[in-house]
């Protein structure tokens, strides 16, 4: 647990790559297999089942530290972190131990039906095992994810230079649906065990944002363009007569798509597509919040099947009659792709169809277009280009759509987490209705460093109430909300619902009597809604 916590303080601490890729390295040559392999399902969204909940948790520090309650919310909000805040405050331990970091995370696996009796006295006795360093991963292996910056692709990068192993073979050996309860580091590194899973995805080639004028890539006949889809980008794969969905997020969603099971007798053996899954009628997407009445239900009623009806719309070819095609260029995969989909002619499987154009101007006006086709914009492939692993520069980009945009006041402010615990960064924005203002959509990016400091000092210095960590402040502040997509929503009392809000600039140059109005956005939902 020691090596762990080291690992976790140098991860937290440092702003630089290469350090941190030198602390994940030297741990995966050097700690216990056991650990290596429970570091890399933590690092890669495979965190053990919550068996004690935050509220547990914060009553037991309470009682061991005598403390009273008001003076450790005042803690938790100030740290802004709460499996911190507890380390922080709990007396030194008496008894040290020297268990690794798999003892730990094993012992809290089989609290899962435990009582509360037997809950809190294991948490004690930790508690009083760990210093403070070792206690606060503890605690965030039970509160939640780990902060630090630790992207997979930097775990996939460390494991490669631990192993001798090329980072795309990496990638692709601790993708998929492994536990690591029951693997172990050897296992999951191995070919000859990765080639066994039949249900194992491959990983995902992602697309930078095109920042550029798209002129400066060349002749544009080298290039595929197709929409850009608001979904779930995922593959469906069959092998061994199985039918496998995956998501992005290496999520198995196979039974949450009914939909999707014809797919299973009319697909050939070994196929690997790469696509979207949307929701669609009257052949036209329906909004992602549609899409996400789905997402999360294993169950879904006929209902929904008929409300929110999903399609698969395939864009690559990654597997073809058992054998791995991403080394072949994209104009052969997407031939192929093509017959894969009319010969199966089902309406669960659709091709993303490709946009014929000639030169860039042409294609910049299609561009226009994007949001009445339901997109986000396009996407341009080199048709000469391989799938690749991650994301990488040169041959897949995404070319978005400008983003919608409404002027609205700052109404509410929280103080964030982790480095910007004392900093209040998480705002709530509001448009006017008549006389009133109503709340529409919380921000939480796209302020500079420098700009933070000054709101933060701002809020402070204008706070009206205070409920808990929120203060509402004199609606005076006036920024400009950019998004992506907007629906009607009865969760709202705004009636909408926002698709990746975010602050734009600030808007010094307008009072806040210049805000927009409800009846703004709700013209702006009758339009793109």
């Amino acid at each position: 647990m020691k090596a762990f916590a080291a690992l976790v303080k140098v991860l937290s601490n440092s702003t630089k790559t290469n350090e941190k890729l030198d602390a994940l390295s030297r741990y995966m040559a050097t700690a216990h297999p056991a650990d290596r392999l429970w570091v890399v399902a933590i690092f890669t969204g495979r965190r053990p089942k919550r068996t004690v909940n935050t509220t547990q948790l914060s009553n037991w520090c309470l009682q061991m530290t005598g403390l009273p309650p008001w003076l450790f919310e005042e803690c938790y909000h100030t740290v802004g972190d709460l499996g911190e805040t507890i380390a922080l405050l709990l007396p030194p331990g008496k008894n040290i131990s020297s268990q690794p970091l798999h003892y730990w995370i094993e012992q809290l696996m089989q609290l899962e039906k435990a009582g509360e009796d037997e809950k809190r006295e294991f948490i004690l006795k930790a508690w009083e095992e760990l210093d403070t360093g070792e206690r606060f991963v503890f605690n965030k292996l039970i509160t939640g994810g780990f902060r630090i910056g630790v992207s997979q692709n930097m775990m996939i990068n460390a494991l490669a230079g631990a192993y001798q192993i090329p980072a795309p073979v990496v990638s692709h050996m601790i993708s998929g649906n492994w536990d690591p309860r029951t693997t172990t580091i050897e296992a999951l590194l191995n070919e000859n065990v990765t080639a066994a899973d039949a249900s194992k995805p491959f990983p995902f080639y992602l697309a930078y944002a095109l920042e550029t004028d798209p002129q400066e890539l060349g002749d544009p006949e080298d290039w595929q363009a197709e929409w850009k889809w608001d979904g779930i980008r995922g593959q469906i794969i069959k092998r061994e007569g199985q039918l496998f969905v995956w998501s992005r997020g290496e999520e198995l969603i196979t039974e949450k798509f009914p939909e999707y099971q014809p797919l299973l007798n009319a697909l050939p053996e070994g196929t690997a597509i790469d696509g979207e899954i949307l929701t669609y009628s009257n052949n036209f997407p329906l909004p992602f919040q549609t899409l996400q009445t789905r997402i999360g239900r294993k169950n879904v009623t006929k209902k929904q099947l008929q409300e929110a009806p999903v399609v698969f719309l395939s864009y690559d070819l990654l597997e073809w009659e058992g054998q791995d095609i991403r080394n072949r260029p994209l104009n052969e995969r997407r031939k192929l792709l093509e017959q894969v989909v009319e010969q199966i002619n089902l309406p669960s499987l659709r091709l993303s169809p490709a946009i014929t154009f000639h030169t860039w101007e042409e294609l910049a006006r299609f561009r226009t277009l994007a949001r009445e086709q339901g997109s986000e914009g396009l996407m341009l492939k080199r048709r000469s280009s391989v799938y690749q692993v991650g994301r990488k520069r040169g041959d897949w980009w995404k070319w978005k759509i400008d983003p919608l945009t409404i002027d609205a006041v700052m109404i509410y402010a929280q103080k964030g987490h982790g480095r910007r615990s004392n900093l209040y960064t998480d705002y709530t924005f509001a448009v006017k209705d008549g006389d009133q203002l109503v709340a529409f959509t919380k921000a939480y990016s796209g302020l500079t460093d420098k700009e933070i400091n000054e709101v933060d000092n701002w809020v402070k210095k204008n706070s009206i109430e205070k409920f808990g960590p929120v203060r509402t402040v004199k609606p005076e502040l006036v920024f400009e909300i950019a998004f992506e997509g907007i629906a009607a929503s009865n969760r709202h009392k705004s009636g909408v619902a926002l698709r990746f809000p975010r602050i734009n600039r600030w808007r010094k140059d307008k009072p806040a009597e210049e805000i927009n109005t409800l009846a703004d956005l709700q013209q702006l939902l009758n339009s793109y809604g």
